[in-house]
């Protein structure tokens, strides 16, 4: 009589922790991205990001994840072939060419992400890349206050005998005044993004019970204390919106019959309606509630300009360079804000506008509602792949339609969406909401391979 091998666990497997691992660092160099070019440059940003990048696909043959045909995200497919056509009419091609490179990347991560791992690693991984740039920009600015205690550039940065504008600056040296931190990333508005994404990954964890809950609690208070520190009217209002989404969802949850459903969807129609009115007709005193300037601390003429720009060709675009490159035409001197050459338009969809014009923003816009879409019944409906109809409903699977709701709300004042961390997760969400709706109904995340195999993922 023979019996067979009894093997290691699924998720102990060594072939597992190299996934997870990997996944981990791709994400921290997606989210760190801003830190790691003011340490090493850009060149050694770029070798970093090729190295990871190359690991990923190695990964993806290896392991072979199913896929299934069928359910490919046409939107995003659409929109990138469109990015790709535009080097044929590009106003910049090299710079084209150049970017959409870099979208590349950070495609194959946000595809690594969909593929390789189940729902529960990719929070798992998203955990720990959050933690990491949250610990790091935290002590970064501690050793600036302590030990340095003057404000530092990035490294490999010279002014000469010019004093550096404010916005070049790596850290300003203003911790223990209580003023805005940079963290690793050098800008207060990226790093309440972490911190925004930490509360709710971290909260979201502890309520699952798939953390330790001091490290859970101790890790939230961080990222509460950094985005406190961080001031952002835009992530503020990021945040006011993930709380409405989330407590909306929640109460779908509860609604035992289709009306209880309607009546909360009114109910947030009637939100937005009055969210719309109140920043319309008092204009001034939302403004004056953040702090801001009646130019929206120079956005407005940003915008404006982009806006004159993008109308010379309004359908078809100037062409796809997300970044802007800034020493090609006419991205060297089309924004110079307090002395720095801008990158992007601080806002996405006057960027695509600029760039791919109307047909670019419609197919963007598809993107983008398709993953607000599935994310949505993804967190309102029961977890469903047999004939079984009700099965509990895990709390991680609320995680989706908040991050695509946090993004959405940064699209209007940052174009961070259309690069690294924020094109990453466009792409995973679009991918994974795609492939596998249903998130996996595992406690713990070391246990969600298994039930991948015994669920036919």
């Amino acid at each position: 009589m023979t019996t067979s091998p009894v093997l290691p666990p699924v998720a102990l497997s060594t072939e597992r922790l190299w996934a997870v691992g990997i996944g981990a660092l791709a994400l921290f160099i997606a989210f760190a991205g801003d830190g790691i070019r003011n340490l090493v440059t850009i060149w050694g940003f770029g070798a970093l990001s090729i190295l990871v990048a190359l690991a990923c696909v190695v990964l993806i043959v290896r392991i072979k994840p199913p896929i299934d045909r069928s359910r490919l995200p046409k939107a995003l497919i659409a929109y990138l072939g469109f990015a790709v056509l535009s080097t044929a009419w590009s106003a910049y091609p090299s710079a084209s060419l150049l970017t959409l490179t870099g979208t590349l990347l950070t495609t194959i991560v946000g595809v690594y992400l969909a593929l390789v791992l189940t729902w529960s690693e990719v929070v798992r991984v998203l955990a720990i890349a959050l933690k990491w740039v949250l610990g790091l920009s935290i002590l970064f600015e501690l050793w600036v206050a302590l030990i340095v205690r003057a404000p530092v550039l990035p490294l490999f940065v010279d002014f000469g005998d010019e004093k550096p504008p404010l916005l070049a600056m790596w850290s300003r040296n203003v911790l223990l005044e209580g003023g805005r931190i940079q963290g690793i990333l050098g800008n207060s508005n990226l790093l309440a993004v972490i911190a925004l994404l930490g509360i709710l990954v971290f909260s979201l964890q502890l309520a699952a019970g798939s953390v330790r809950r001091g490290w859970g609690i101790a890790w939230l208070a961080l990222a509460v204390g950094i985005f406190g520190l961080t001031r952002s009217s835009t992530m503020i209002l990021a945040a006011v919106a993930a709380a409405i989404v989330l407590g909306a969802a929640v109460l779908i949850r509860r609604s035992s019959t289709p009306g209880a459903r309607t009546r909360v969807y009114l109910g947030l129609a009637v939100i937005a309606v009055a969210a719309v009115l109140f920043v319309t007709v008092f204009s001034n005193v939302f403004l004056a509630l953040f702090g801001k300037s009646s130019d929206l601390t120079g956005r407005i003429g940003i915008w404006d300009t982009v806006v004159s720009l993008a109308q010379d060709r309004p359908w078809f675009g100037w062409g796809y360079s997300s970044p802007w490159i800034p020493w090609v035409e006419p991205f060297n001197d089309l924004v110079i804000r307090r002395g720095v050459v801008q990158l992007h338009a601080h806002n996405a969809w006057l960027d695509v506008w600029l760039q791919l014009g109307v047909v670019g923003v419609v197919l963007f816009a598809a993107v983008i509602m398709s993953i607000l879409w599935r994310s949505w019944f993804a967190a309102v409906d029961r977890p469903r792949f047999d004939l079984r109809d009700d099965r509990p409903y895990t709390v991680l699977s609320l995680l989706p339609i908040l991050i695509a709701v946090v993004l959405m709300v940064q699209s209007v004042a940052e174009s961070r969406i259309l690069i690294e961390s924020g094109w990453v997760l466009v792409v995973a969400l679009a991918l994974k909401t795609k492939q596998y709706p249903v998130m996996d109904a595992s406690k713990h995340p070391s246990l969600s391979p298994v039930i991948a195999v015994e669920t036919g993922r």
